[in-house]
Formats: C-alpha cells, sequence, structure tokens
C-alpha cells in the first residue's frame, strides 16, 4: 500500500489559549489534507475565500446558500480582489469594489448578496485568527429598494382562478392564493401534511431546488420556527384538494401505477415525481398573461393572500401566522401600506363612536349646518 505523502513543513503564529491552538491545527491538517492550506501571511483573499466555501460553508449551510455564495465569489469578489492579501484587505478595496459593481450595471440587490458573503466570510477569519478585525463592519452596504408589489384586486382573483381551471395546476394555485404559502412549501408538501376532514394543512418542510446539479432537489426544515405553522384551509379549498387527489388517483389507476401513500407529495407530476419549481413559475407567467393580468409574479399571490385579510377585518397576528413571518412587526411593515381604504376606515371609526352618543351627534350635526 502506498505511504500517505507527508504533509510539508510550514508554520502559523496564533494567538489564544491551548484549546483554540489545537482547534487550528486540526483546521490545518484537513486543510493541507485537501489540498487547500495557504501559509498565514501569504494567504490571498481568492485562497482564503475558497477554503471557506469548502470547509466552513458547506458542512453548515443549506445547498441551496452554498452554491448562491459559490457564484457570487467565484463571478463578483475573487476576479476583482481576489489577488489581495488577505491580511492587506481594507475597507476601501470593499468599498470600490461595490461602487464598481453598481457602475457596471449590477443591481443593488446583488451587491448586498456580495457584501452579505464577504462580511461573513472575514467573520469566519476573525473568530479562527486569521484576521484581527473584520474589515468589512466599516463598509457602507448599497440601499436596496422595496420592490413594487402586485397583489390582485378581488376583481383579478376571481377572473385568475376561472383561467387557471383549464389547466394543469388549478388545485396548486387555487391553494397558493388561499393559504399564502411560498412556493418552496407548497411543492414539498405531502398528503400526511394535509388533514381534509380538518380542513388544515401543515408546513414541516421546503423544497430546495438547485439548477444545473445532479439530485437538484432535496427537502428540508423550514428555516425558523414560525414558518414551521398549521394553516386552516377554507372549505373550498379542502373541496378542491380532495378532488384533486381523487383525480391523481384515477390517473394512476389508469397508469397501472402504485395508488397515493401518505408520503406522496401533494402536487406532483402523475407518476409522483417533483415539480420543478421554475415549472411552476412559467405556468404561472403564461396564466396571468392569457387573461390581462401580465407583470402580476408567482410570488404576488402570496402578497395577494396578506393584503386582502386585512380588509376583510382579519387581525394582523392572524395574517402573521398564516404567512409564516417570524415577527409581526415583518408583517404590519410589508404590508401595512398596500392594504388602501384601511386608514380611511380607521379614521371612520371614531365618527361611529360619535354616532353612539346623542348629545355629541347633534353637536356634530350643528358644526355642520354652520
Amino acid at each position: 500500500m502506498m505511504n500517505k505523502m507527508p504533509h510539508r513543513l510550514c508554520y502559523e503564529t496564533f494567538h489564544g489559549n491551548r484549546t483554540e491552538a489545537q482547534k487550528r491545527l486540526r483546521q490545518i491538517l484537513t486543510e493541507l489534507d485537501n489540498g487547500i492550506f495557504t501559509q498565514q501571511g501569504e494567504t490571498t483573499v481568492a485562497d482564503y475565500l475558497t477554503t471557506w466555501l469548502h470547509n466552513y460553508c458547506k458542512p453548515s449551510l443549506s445547498p441551496r446558500t452554498v452554491e448562491l455564495y459559490s457564484y457570487i465569489c467565484r463571478v463578483h469578489v475573487i476576479p476583482s480582489i481576489g489577488k489581495i492579501t488577505l491580511t492587506e484587505l481594507k475597507a476601501q478595496h470593499l468599498q470600490n469594489l461595490y461602487s464598481d459593481k453598481l457602475s457596471s450595471g449590477l443591481s443593488a440587490g446583488t451587491v448586498q448578496l456580495c457584501h452579505v458573503a464577504i462580511h461573513k466570510a472575514l467573520k469566519n477569519a476573525v473568530r479562527i485568527n486569521l484576521l484581527s478585525q473584520n474589515v468589512a463592519d466599516a463598509v457602507q452596504k448599497p440601499k436596496i429598494q422595496r420592490r413594487e408589489m402586485h397583489p390582485m384586486t378581488e376583481n383579478d382573483f376571481t377572473r385568475f382562478l376561472h383561467a387557471a381551471k383549464e389547466g394543469n395546476y388549478y388545485a396548486l394555485f387555487y391553494t397558493y392564493l388561499f393559504t399564502g404559502m411560498r412556493r418552496s412549501e407548497l411543492l414539498a408538501a405531502r398528503w400526511s401534511d394535509v388533514d381534509l376532514a380538518g380542513m388544515q394543512i401543515s408546513v414541516s418542510r421546503t423544497m430546495q431546488y438547485i439548477n444545473g446539479v445532479q439530485n437538484r432537489i432535496s427537502f428540508k426544515e423550514p428555516k425558523s420556527q414560525k414558518s414551521r405553522r398549521l394553516i386552516a384551509l377554507s372549505p373550498s379549498n379542502a373541496l378542491i384538494l380532495e378532488q384533486h387527489r381523487r383525480d391523481q388517483e384515477n390517473m394512476r389507476e389508469s397508469l397501472q401505477l402504485p395508488s397515493i401513500s401518505e408520503n406522496d407529495l401533494v402536487f406532483s407530476h402523475w407518476d409522483g415525481s417533483p415539480l420543478l419549481p421554475p415549472t411552476i413559475t412559467h405556468a404561472w407567467i403564461e396564466l396571468v398573461r392569457g387573461c390581462g393580468l401580465d407583470g402580476i409574479r408567482l410570488h404576488d399571490a402570496r402578497h395577494t393572500h396578506a393584503t386582502i385579510m386585512p380588509k376583510q377585518g382579519i387581525h394582523p397576528k392572524i395574517v402573521q401566522e398564516r404567512l409564516g413571518h417570524s415577527t409581526i412587526s415583518t408583517t404590519l411593515d410589508t404590508y401595512s401600506h398596500v392594504a388602501p381604504g384601511l386608514q380611511q376606515a380607521a379614521a371612520m371609526a371614531f365618527d361611529d363612536i360619535l354616532k353612539k352618543d346623542s348629545t355629541l351627534d347633534r353637536q356634530l350635526a350643528e358644526i355642520l349646518q354652520r
């Protein structure tokens, strides 16, 4: 058996206690085994980001997040500042990077993603004593303007559902509009998550999709505890899902496929295989264009659900619970300005108080007659 090649001679000055030093030694040995170790002091930004993605991101982050950070580093960060030695990286280097990217036409959102990735990477470098401070803390990140929402009106709502009834995704889009669930949540739902008798659906996992990767679909738990939730179904939505299951059963029987099990996906191809998220998005686009609602995005179905509820007098806390927001402030900040008529209704409520008092009501009438 061939002996393993010995590690090359290297040294590194480390400031910390014995436990931290041993931890750093193990990290160095792992990097040497993987061929990605670079002597401290000689490490470039490109070298470090490569190590960070491999050793720290892959074991602890979702595949989708790793793919995003890898793309950001490979396309936007490394070509610009990759040759700079890590210890010589300054806040001005980052500020220049962000300014150049914005000037080239890159969106503020993507530039902010660059900042997030760099900040996380440098924070880790500080944690393992490669750097004494995170220079990204001193950089002014670009501001992102809130993307304009296009929720459906009540007329748009019914027009879209009439058009969707003729397509293959009627039950999916119906549930999307009536529950406010995220696309990743709907596509991960199993029949075991649906209680048709109790008229509720449980959000217990999400679909992760990575384009261009083998085994690109995976399922994972929701990011936060608030995202894991029970959502009440309207009677009509429960009936739609019941009919959807019967249609699935009939199709499987005609194709001589096994019957539906509780672990099968609610929304899938006829053979039970998962639907791809881009497929659903393209189907939505075709539908809204076909019924004259071009410009209303798939995510606007969630906005539609959120903006209709306050108009119906639903308490914001219930809106938050149905949408799976981590805090009620997120719900209020996002949707309070897109529900027309709520401010006027609040003002009118005070006049209703006066009407209950005949004396005050007469005084108001006298004022109006002057």
